[in-house]
């Protein structure tokens, strides 16, 4: 019995600070398995986000086709992540944790100025350009909310 070779292209999703992709974990495993040369994508997506904020968290949507060669796109960090640095939320563990108890404890204090401005980022991207301008900010000020960051105007 002969197994067919894939003819469907993969796509891996992964979230990865700007300047620090490595072939370790989780960038390594995660493009092996699909049979990737990870230090090939490491060196491009490196080069790419040589001009941000290096740690800035980026999401990335990895395409890989059946011969092994693959694409991927760059996405603009978290909505969370935005509005965690705009709230000044201090960094526990390497990361930056939202209230454990979202509504009544707050962890940082955004603007309407700082929303708006989050707004703008995140409909630069293509796949959210059909969402108005006023839904993008309600879903920011949703997220804010679930988080634990509180909005003043």
């Amino acid at each position: 019995m002969s197994r067919k070779a894939a003819t469907t292209n993969l796509v891996v999703k992964l979230i990865v600070g700007a300047g620090q992709a490595s072939p370790s974990p989780p960038i390594g495993p995660a493009l092996g398995s699909k049979g990737v040369k990870s230090m090939d994508f490491c060196k491009e997506f490196n080069a790419r986000t040589a001009n941000m904020i290096v740690g800035t968290p980026i999401p990335s949507r990895i395409t890989v086709r059946p011969d092994r060669s693959f694409t991927f796109d760059l996405r603009t960090p978290t909505v969370s992540y935005f509005l965690m640095k705009a709230g000044n939320v201090p960094i526990r563990k390497n990361k930056m944790k939202g209230s454990s108890n979202p509504g009544k404890e707050f962890v940082g204090e955004v603007t309407l100025k700082h929303v708006y401005e989050i707004a703008k980022i995140k409909l630069t991207e293509t796949r959210l350009q059909s969402i108005p301008e006023e839904g993008m900010v309600k879903c920011i000020l949703r997220s804010a909310r679930s988080i634990g960051i509180k909005v003043v105007p």
